[in-house]
């Protein structure tokens, strides 16, 4: 049998990678150390511009004070630092500016008042015309003083300013409402004559009647005759036939047509039989609306 030794010498693993790993970092840095010393001299030379630089800032800053502050023991009057003067012209241009956004504000103040005084009158306005009747009188002929009516003084007078609160904005509106109305009114009229002009329709009805003679010796042409003489407003006679009832009599079979408004069946019955001498009885055989 292979030993646990025989086998890892046999396996394929690298067990010293830490100390070849070591061993080349420290290669590479031999190698690189050489361009060390130039990067350090580098490093000085920027940090020693710096410093010089500080210094020159520091020596610029002292000198600009001690030209700024006054001489000791002298009798001269310090003057003013420059910033002071600065602050004071920035302070009278803000004291300017507010001033003119209180004035800006004031005005504003005072549209909005005039919008506000305005819209109140339009409301008033409107409420007024909303109550009003929709058709107003027509005004009045104006007074007349020495033959010249006061309209005519008026125009003659010098034109004056007019004031805002004379202005009628609802002007306009109160003539088209008139304009409206009188065309309304001409429509309304207009219809009402064409519809009297149009004939109105009239209820018409067709009766058959059946007129009933007393016996076989009746004349029923002198019945018929008879029967047509019946005349009316509205009555209009039509066909007729005579129709065999037995024992040899016949009736009087006539259509007539009438307008329901003049002519009833109460009015053909008791017209026809005044006829006594051929007539014995009248029916109303059909009755049909036209």
């Amino acid at each position: 049998m292979r030993t646990a030794v025989d086998f890892l010498v046999q396996e394929k693993v690298w067990f010293d990678k830490p100390r070849y790993d070591e061993a080349e970092r420290q290669f590479y840095e031999r190698i690189n150390g050489s361009s060390h010393p130039a990067q350090e001299l580098g490093a000085n030379s920027i940090l020693q511009d710096i410093a010089r630089a500080r210094e020159n800032i520091q020596k610029s800053l002292a000198g600009l004070k001690s030209s700024l502050l006054p001489s000791r023991g002298s009798g001269q009057p310090q003057n003013h630092h420059p910033s002071a003067a600065n602050a004071a012209g920035y302070q009278e241009e803000l004291v300017a500016r507010v001033q003119s956004l209180e004035l800006e504000n004031h005005s504003l103040h005072q549209v909005v008042e005039d919008l506000r005084s305005a819209l109140s009158k339009l409301e008033c306005r409107v409420a007024v015309l909303e109550k009003s009747p929709a058709t107003a009188s027509p005004p009045a002929a104006p007074p007349c003083i020495n033959g010249t009516s006061v309209q005519q003084q008026k125009a003659s007078a010098p034109v004056e300013e007019e004031d805002d609160d004379d202005i009628d904005l609802f002007g306009s509106d109160e003539e088209e409402d008139e304009e409206a109305e009188r065309l309304k009114e001409q429509r309304l009229k207009e219809y009402a004559e064409k519809k009297a002009k149009k004939p109105a329709l009239i209820a018409k009805s067709s009766i058959l009647l059946d007129v009933k003679p007393w016996d076989d010796e009746t004349d029923m042409a002198k019945l018929e005759e008879c029967v047509r003489s019946v005349v009316a407003d509205g009555l209009l006679w039509g066909q007729s036939k005579l129709v065999p009832v037995g024992y040899g009599i016949r009736k009087l079979q006539i259509q007539c047509v009438v307008e329901d408004d003049k002519v009833g069946t109460d009015l053909l019955e008791e017209e026809i039989t005044k006829f006594e001498d051929y007539v014995q009885s009248v029916d109303v055989a059909a009755f049909n609306k036209i």
